[in-house]
């Protein structure tokens, strides 16, 4: 079975599918290895990861294919990823799509801003018409090649326009054929009801920490009608503050061995990055055997 094929079985028979976030492919490798559902390929996380810069549009659409096809091969599950715009109109979308999906992806995510799009949590975002967007999607579903990979429709109309015209939009989507409806950034509970009283289908609910969406417990949000959670944030805010904390030790001490408790060791990395399958295929194709 295909992870778009597995996908969709995952969201027909569970009631939630949890999807942490991965700015590489050694967060996906670990997500996969600790049994998630799925693993949500963060435009945020590849910008910070790839280029060291914001989420403000700088990564190009073969950037983001690359990134999604190493996490799609060290993941194991299905991805969910991330393609911002789809990098300009109805006739760039309709390459995205193509390259997503042969990088093997399961869900693309394709929003409705102004390019160059910006996090959706940031103020300051810009959106393009709803007809601009309808237009996008429908041609997303008509050039995907297998049935099963789903186009997922975000709409960050609530920080600027409000809830109402976020919601008259997810329904529009919906109507085009997306199968996923994220609209982005609601404000409270209450706001996160409506959503899921008002749009059929499958919903997804972004957990960003430190964001203008409460952080509630998955069985919330299950609660409230949610299908998918996403936490794109959480691994590179925890890598990154690791990381301070690690070399303000060796700054300060010059030494890592006081900081050596909050590590894996180097057997447990290796064999969590595969190291014992890469020997036994090394020693079943060695020269001579």
């Amino acid at each position: 079975m295909n992870t778009a094929a597995k996908m969709r079985e995952l969201l027909s028979t569970k009631k939630m599918v949890v999807a942490p976030g991965a700015h590489d492919a050694m967060t996906a490798k670990v997500i996969g290895r600790l049994g998630f559902d799925a693993v949500y390929m963060t435009g945020y996380g590849q910008s910070a990861s790839h280029l060291g810069q914001p989420d403000v549009g700088l990564l190009t659409m073969t950037e983001m294919v690359a990134r999604a096809n190493a996490i799609v091969e060290a993941a194991g599950v299905p991805v969910i990823a991330d393609a911002d715009t789809g990098f300009g109109n109805a006739v760039n979308v309709m390459r995205t799509v193509r390259e997503y999906e042969k990088a093997g992806v399961a869900v693309i995510q394709l929003e409705d801003q102004v390019m160059p799009k910006k996090c959706g949590h940031m103020v300051g975002r810009e959106i393009v018409s709803k007809e601009e967007m309808v237009g996008k999607i429908k041609a997303a579903v008509d050039t995907r090649v297998n049935p099963d990979f789903m186009i997922m429709a975000r709409t960050d109309a609530r920080t600027t326009k409000g809830i109402d015209e976020a919601l008259e939009r997810g329904l529009a989507y919906k109507e085009a054929g997306a199968d996923i409806i994220f609209i982005e950034s609601p404000e409270g509970e209450e706001e996160m009801k409506r959503i899921n009283e008002t749009i059929p289908g499958y919903t997804l609910a972004n957990m960003v920490e430190g964001g203008r969406t409460p952080l509630l417990k998955n069985a919330e949000l299950e609660a409230l009608g949610y299908n998918i959670t996403i936490y794109p944030t959480a691994s590179i805010y925890v890598a990154t503050k690791a990381m301070v904390d690690l070399w303000t030790a060796l700054k300060n001490d010059d030494t890592t061995a006081g900081v050596m408790d909050t590590m894996v060791t180097f057997s447990e990395f290796n064999d969590l990055m595969g190291l014992e399958k890469i020997r036994e295929v090394e020693h079943n194709y060695a020269t001579g055997r």
